[in-house]
C-alpha cells in the first residue's frame, strides 16, 4: 500500500472511543492542553449511545478530524485513524488514557529522536541492546506510549483486523524483529492507561492469537513458545502451591503458639 500523503506536522494523535464519555473527556483534555503544537488530533467514535459525541462537539475546534459511526472493532477504528493521519508519527491514545502533564509532548520531541519507533522504557530493560526475542514473546510495549512513523503502516501493513487483541503487538514485533526497524527508548512516563481492557483479562485468547501469528510468520519458534508457556504456567502453579503450603504452616504455627 502506497502512502501518497504529504507530511504536514510532526505528530498525529489518534483516539478511538465507544461509549466511554467520561474517559473520552479526560483523554481529549490531556491532548488539547498540550504546550506542544505541532500535531493534529483525530478522534474515531464507534457510534456511541452515551454522551461521547456531545463531548467531541465541545472540543470540535481543537480536533482536526472526527467521525462517529459503527466500525468493525478496535483495530478497524485504529486503521481508519491511520488512513487520515498526516503526521510524521502516530500516537494512539484511546479513550480513558491520558498524557501525564501538559508539557510532556514538548519534552518528548525536544529529544529530537528520529527512529522508526520510540517509546517509554519498557520490557523491564534499560536499553534497546538488552532486548531479546523472548521479550517480544512474553511482554508488550504500550501503544499509549509508542510513537510510530506513519509510513511504516504503508511499508509493513495496517493493523491486522483478523486478530481480536494482539494486532498492535503483531505490528511492532514484525516492524522490529522482521523488518529491522529502528527502536529507541525515552526515560520517562508519557501516559496513564486505563486498566480493564480485554488484553488485561483474556490471557487464553492472547495465547491462541500469538500462536497463530507465530505459525504464520515465525513457524520455527512456535514450539519454543508453547514449551516456554507450559514452563511458565507450571512454574506459576508451583509457586501458588508453595504459597498455600506456607500459609498453612503459618496458621498451624500461630494456633500452636497462641493456644
Amino acid at each position: 500500500m502506497e502512502n501518497n500523503k504529504t507530511v504536514k506536522m510532526k505528530l498525529s494523535v489518534i483516539t478511538i472511543n465507544l461509549n466511554n464519555a467520561d474517559g473520552l473527556r479526560k483523554t481529549i483534555e490531556s491532548v488539547v492542553s498540550q504546550t506542544f503544537s505541532d500535531y493534529e488530533y483525530i478522534v474515531l467514535d464507534g457510534g456511541s449511545k452515551d454522551d461521547s459525541v456531545d463531548i467531541i462537539k465541545q472540543y470540535a475546534d481543537r480536533i482536526t478530524f472526527w467521525v462517529s459511526e459503527p466500525d468493525k472493532g478496535i483495530y478497524s477504528a485504529m486503521n481508519k485513524g491511520i488512513l487520515q493521519a498526516k503526521g510524521e508519527y502516530c500516537l494512539f491514545l484511546n479513550s480513558g488514557d491520558y498524557l501525564v502533564n501538559k508539557h510532556i509532548l514538548e519534552k518528548v520531541f525536544s529529544l529530537n529522536l528520529d527512529t522508526d519507533i520510540f517509546c517509554t522504557l519498557d520490557f523491564g530493560k534499560n536499553s534497546v541492546e538488552d532486548i531479546t526475542f523472548y521479550d517480544f514473546l512474553y511482554k508488550s510495549l504500550k501503544h499509549q506510549s509508542m510513537f510510530i512513523k506513519t509510513n511504516l503502516f504503508y511499508k509493513i501493513s495496517l493493523y491486522d483486523e483478523r486478530y481480536k487483541i494482539i494486532s498492535d503487538w503483531i505490528f511492532y514485533t514484525l516492524a522490529i524483529v522482521k523488518y529491522n526497524c529502528s527502536l529507541a527508548f525515552y526515560p520517562f512516563d508519557l501516559s496513564v492507561s486505563q486498566p480493564g481492557g480485554i488484553s488485561w483479562t483474556d490471557g487464553n485468547t492472547m495465547r491462541r492469537e500469538r500462536e497463530l501469528f507465530l505459525q504464520e510468520h515465525f513457524p520455527y519458534f512456535k514450539k519454543d513458545y508453547e514449551s516456554l508457556w507450559q514452563y511458565r504456567t507450571s512454574k506459576t502453579i508451583h509457586l501458588y502451591d508453595n504459597l498455600i503450603q506456607l500459609k498453612q504452616k503459618i496458621l498451624k504455627w500461630m494456633l500452636f503458639t497462641l493456644f
